[in-house]
């Protein structure tokens, strides 16, 4: 899997009253090599936030998001 670009990336996904919604970069989504499905790979796990998977920038860069 190293050397493949994820299909998705997984954001743990805050909300707060008030103020901008936080999102952190948790980890990647990988086609499986055989038949239909995903593998997530995370690097952390978010508690009471959910987690939203979403397709790379075209750019290639994968940096934190401040809102959707």
């Amino acid at each position: 899997m190293s050397n493949r670009q994820p299909t998705f990336i997984a954001f743990s996904v805050k909300e707060r009253e008030g103020k901008p919604t936080i999102w952190t970069k948790i980890g990647a989504a990988f086609p499986h090599d055989k038949g239909a499905g995903f593998t997530i790979q995370l690097d952390a796990l978010p508690v009471g936030d959910r987690i939203v998977l979403r397709e790379p920038p075209k750019d290639d860069k994968t940096k934190d998001e401040e809102a959707a």
